[in-house]
């Protein structure tokens, strides 16, 4: 840990304010659901059904921006004044991987493609088995594929000139918007910024918990004969906030080994399911899935279902799944980018925009066809109905029925539990690590946010997701909280990259345009 010159400052209207807004928010949930649940259904019905299409533009609009400045001159600037980049490649790539959303991705993996099994994408009503197939394997490659990334990698790129390159004295939302807005940034308004950036942060993390709480608690009570129930998930929480607290305490050198270990664990798992699943159907399976996905990705970036012929006539598939992802990894974006481009220091932005596309989209799509389409073989094979299962009962005994027909379940859930606690540790380590910051106002170049301050965000983490597990709440619900919270994120992201640009070619003109510096690690 480096030594800090002096006392850090706490702002403590951002760190107790949206402290208070979540406690009033867990409070409502708890005390009020149904009340609290016809609110939000309000809001998502605003925000997916009368503007949903603003979410699918902006997604392909990132993405096709990222690839225009990764190409362009500026690709050549390198982030800060290294040699060479801080991390090797491995462990920069592993980081990336392990501090977004990789405990969400290993939950869903195992379980999303049995929600479009028994959907109909593109409104294709008495698909064959092969089209059920072939489509329920190359939605979650899309839905967690480059256009979501995109959403990292920009900001992240921008966040990382604006920290190596500018040497900005705050790493906030509101100080990368300061090339548009100005000294407004230093008034009400930045205020605003970076309030609506942590509580939508803090509603994107407990969608993320309360999903994928129940099918740790599942597997911790298939393994250990202990019951099911809302407390053991609570304790389960805590259990996770304190293994990610702790590796907090030691900084960014325990969140680098932390995520070469959430590596090892997630290449463990795959290992099992290869050598004891059909691997040749996993690959082919993952190759199809590809191939289908590369196909039609311009028509799946688009459809909006106008008619809304493939859901209940108010909402369809694009607005249940394909915005709601959007949304989601939307409001992931107030924090994962800053670490991101915190670690992407002496590499320059091209190197950090493909290698980061290279290392999580690869990463993610290995996770999606490997746990994927061994439970995808088990269905269409009628070895195993978990999509029906998943509808019947809950997402979380259908992935245990989908271990349960391994030839060695016990270890494989020991190995999956192990794997998601390290993950869940692993990117709340960066979160922990991005959000103390916004509470610090004199935090230096290269310098961290106090060990109190990290644990108490640490502990604010997990007070709305302990809320939404009393309420019972419905993946409806959970997808609406993240939807909500990404819309003012999604202008305030609009308003980040404008000033990336403006940045870029204000620097441009002011001295002569560099050589390439890249240079072979």
């Amino acid at each position: 840990m480096q030594k800090q010159p002096k006392p850090q400052k706490i702002d403590w209207g951002i760190t107790i304010f949206p402290l208070a807004a979540i406690v009033i928010l867990s409070l409502y949930l708890v005390f009020f659901p149904a009340q609290a649940e016809a609110a939000i259904a309000s809001l998502r019905n605003l925000l997916v059904n009368d503007l949903g299409v603003v979410y699918m533009v902006f997604g392909l609009g990132v993405l096709l921006l990222s690839f225009g400045i990764a190409a362009s001159k500026y690709g050549n600037i390198r982030l800060g004044n290294l040699e060479k980049p801080r991390y090797s490649t491995f462990t920069w790539g592993s980081m990336i991987f392990t501090s977004t959303m990789a405990a969400d991705i290993l939950y869903w993996s195992l379980c999303e493609w049995s929600y479009y099994y028994s959907e109909t994408p593109f409104a294709m009503e008495g698909m064959t088995l092969a089209q059920k197939q072939d489509w329920s394997s190359a939605y979650p490659l899309f839905h967690w594929g480059p256009i979501p990334w995109a959403f990292y990698i920009l900001p992240a790129a921008a966040y990382g000139y604006m920290m190596h390159v500018r040497k900005s004295p705050r790493q906030r939302m509101s100080e990368a918007c300061r090339p548009v807005l100005g000294k407004k940034v230093d008034g009400p308004l930045g205020k605003i910024i970076d309030l609506f950036a942590i509580v939508g942060l803090l509603a994107a993390t407990a969608t993320t918990f309360s999903t994928a709480t129940p099918l740790l608690s599942a597997a911790l009570a298939e393994v250990t004969g202990l019951p099911e129930s809302n407390y053991l998930s609570i304790i389960v929480l805590v259990f996770v906030a304190v293994v990610f607290t702790l590796a907090v305490w030691f900084g960014m050198k325990g969140i680098s080994k932390l995520s070469n270990i959430c590596i090892g664990l997630f290449f463990g798992l795959m290992a099992i399911f290869l050598v004891c699943g059909p691997a040749k159907y996993i690959i082919e399976t993952g190759v199809t899935a590809i191939g289908t996905v590369l196909n039609n990705f311009l028509s799946m970036s688009t459809w909006m279902d106008p008619l809304r012929l493939s859901g209940d006539g108010v909402s369809g598939f694009p607005q249940n799944w394909t915005i709601f992802y959007w949304a989601y990894w939307i409001s992931w974006s107030v924090a994962t980018p800053f670490f991101i481009g915190q670690i992407s220091e002496g590499r320059t932005i091209r190197q950090t925009i493909v290698g980061a596309y290279i290392a999580g989209v690869s990463a993610t799509f290995l996770s999606f066809i490997v746990f994927g389409n061994y439970g995808l073989h088990l269905q269409v094979t009628g070895l195993v109905d978990v999509a029906g299962q998943l509808l019947s009962e809950s997402p979380a005994a259908a992935i245990i029925s989908i271990f349960e027909s391994l030839p060695v379940p016990e270890i494989a859930l020991v190995v999956l539990i192990l794997a998601m606690v390290a993950f869940y540790a692993s990117t709340f380590d960066a979160l922990t690590m991005v959000i103390a910051s916004y509470s610090v106002k004199n935090i230096g170049q290269g310098e961290e946010p106090g060990k109190k301050l990290r644990i108490f965000w640490s502990i604010v983490f997990i007070v709305l997701p302990i809320a939404l597990l009393f309420n019972q709440s419905t993946l409806s619900l959970l997808q609406t909280l993240s939807i909500c919270a990404a819309f003012p994120i999604m202008i305030i992201i609009c308003v980040i990259i404008a000033g990336f640009i403006k940045s870029l070619r204000e620097d441009s003109r002011k001295k002569p345009e560099p050589a390439e510096t890249e240079k072979p690690e």
